[in-house]
């Protein structure tokens, strides 16, 4: 892949890892509820689960949904239960001395399977295939992919450590009450523009 391709796919990459999404915000809600160590495993998910995915996304599953259109109808229906599942777990959650011992920020499994539920990062995997690599041979995929993986984990730190900035600011449970209610409430914006194409 020329430099100018890859200068442009890193472009590409910052522009769809760092804005509001539903990976974005609940790191935020993550860092936030539980600190930046024990986001971890969530943040590690996401940096390294969505350039996995776009491997064999890449290399051919999309096959599958030109074979069988009805198959983006699951996906879409998979994702919404799933986002309403975490908005609500995210909603929920007490206060952040309370819930210290007990509960647990998604661990590295949960958030790399949400990669394959998440509406944002099928239509970045699709984006970014078809313009960097659109002939989906191997070697740009691996780029594409390894493009995802350095600027999605330098995004994933950012989201998280902003949660966790505002972590002491939270200790008030009226705040953290708010704070989830409205993280909760954006995650479940996400889903409107799979809604409209149900």
């Amino acid at each position: 892949m020329p430099l100018d391709l890859i200068t442009a796919l890193m472009g590409f990459a910052a522009a769809t890892l760092f804005t509001p999404g539903p990976n974005n915000l609940m790191l935020v809600a993550s860092g936030a509820n539980f600190g930046l160590r024990r986001s971890m495993p969530h943040l590690s998910g996401v940096a390294l689960g969505f350039p996995v995915m776009i491997v064999p996304v890449g290399l051919g599953v999309m096959r599958a949904f030109e074979a069988w259109p009805p198959l983006y109808t699951v996906l879409k229906a998979a994702a919404l239960v799933y986002m309403i599942y975490l908005a609500w777990k995210i909603a929920t959650a007490g206060e952040i001395r309370a819930r210290d011992a007990e509960a647990k920020p998604l661990t590295f499994a949960q958030a790399a399977a949400f990669q394959w539920v998440n509406p944002k990062g099928w239509s970045m995997a699709l984006g970014a295939i078809t313009l960097y690599a659109p002939s989906r041979d191997l070697s740009g995929v691996l780029m594409i992919s390894a493009v995802f993986l350095t600027v999605g984990t330098v995004s994933a730190l950012t989201w998280t450590s902003f949660g966790t900035g505002i972590r002491r600011w939270l200790a008030n449970p009226v705040r953290l009450k708010w704070f989830n209610w409205t993280m909760a409430a954006l995650l479940l914006a996400a889903m409107a523009p799979v809604l409209l194409g149900l």
